[in-house]
């Protein structure tokens, strides 16, 4: 499939695997395939983010390639290693059979003994098109390795010593996302495009439910997703984000729910927050108070 070329057709490329996005998110993703280059999403956990690359290589038909970012992630787990035992197991063959030490240095480090990681990966033709790179969770990773994508991200290529700088024939489709634990440096945000996804509105959100959930009723969906609103505002830990709302809608669904009553809402507490201080916090007359408050606006 052919990439999207207005504001519009991204919409329409994004809402055909049921993923609602607004206006300037799709801006920004428009921008990033048009222009060749990465679109870094920050923002809480659950917004979305994530999901913005899944959804991009499957309606595009283009090959996913996910690298998560945790703390000591390096090169070798990232961008590529060699393979060692088969190396060795090259090395004493070629003793056996008299090779020369200067032929041998150019076999053992050919590519049929590179492992490739994904990013390395991801610089590969396809012929399907440029895959799409997500780099999920920069933030998790420790700042040494986010230098080193600094050439990865600007110039779409991986210099390996023993084989010379391999560079991508075509940029491919990337996104890189932050929780925001920790800032980001600016060199790398320089060579992306930037978009912060925020919490829906309700009027989004509800459109997501509809979406994701075609099981749910209406009226469970609308009580749902005021509820969740409301809860947005109260001093929490952790904030409820779209996942935990589709995973809380999926939870009431599963027990045949079609309204929203102060038990069901404390007996399922734990779909929707995931700190015991937060659940606390808000069961019995929280919950029942928020509840209270979304009825009355629905009337």
């Amino acid at each position: 499939m052919t990439l999207p070329q207005t504001v519009d057709q991204t919409l329409d490329l994004l809402a055909a695997k049921n993923y609602v996005a607004d206006r300037s998110l799709a801006t920004a993703l428009l921008l990033s395939l048009k222009l060749g280059r990465p679109l870094f999403l920050e923002g809480e956990p659950g917004t979305g983010k994530t999901e913005i690359a899944k959804v991009l290589a499957a309606a595009l038909g283009r090959k996913l390639i996910r690298l998560q970012c945790y703390e000591g992630l390096d090169a070798a787990a990232a961008v590529y290693e060699w393979n060692y035992p088969r190396q060795m197991m090259e090395i004493r063959l070629a003793e056996a059979g008299g090779a020369g030490k200067t032929s041998l240095e150019s076999e053992i480090f050919a590519e049929r003994f590179l492992i490739r990681r994904p990013l390395l990966e991801a610089l590969a033709p396809d012929p399907a098109g440029p895959p799409v790179l997500l780099i999920d969770e920069l933030d998790r990773a420790d700042e040494p390795f986010e230098a080193y994508l600094l050439e990865v991200l600007s110039d779409w290529q991986v210099t390996i010593p023993e084989l010379g700088t391999i560079k991508a024939p075509a940029p491919p489709l990337c996104v890189v996302t932050s929780n925001r634990t920790r800032e980001i440096h600016d060199a790398l945000k320089r060579r992306c495009f930037y978009a912060w996804v925020d919490f829906p509105d309700a009027s989004r959100e509800l459109d997501i439910v509809r979406a994701k959930c075609p099981g749910v009723g209406e009226k469970l969906s609308r009580q749902v997703v005021g509820f969740v609103q409301k809860l947005r505002g109260e001093e929490l830990f952790k904030l409820p984000g779209v996942a935990e709302t589709l995973d809380w809608t999926n939870a009431l669904v599963a027990l045949d729910r079609i309204a929203l009553d102060p038990a069901t809402i404390d007996d399922t507490l734990g779909a929707l927050l995931k700190y015991q201080d937060d659940i606390a916090r808000i069961r019995g007359t929280t919950a029942m108070k928020l509840l209270k408050q979304v009825e009355e606006n629905a009337a």
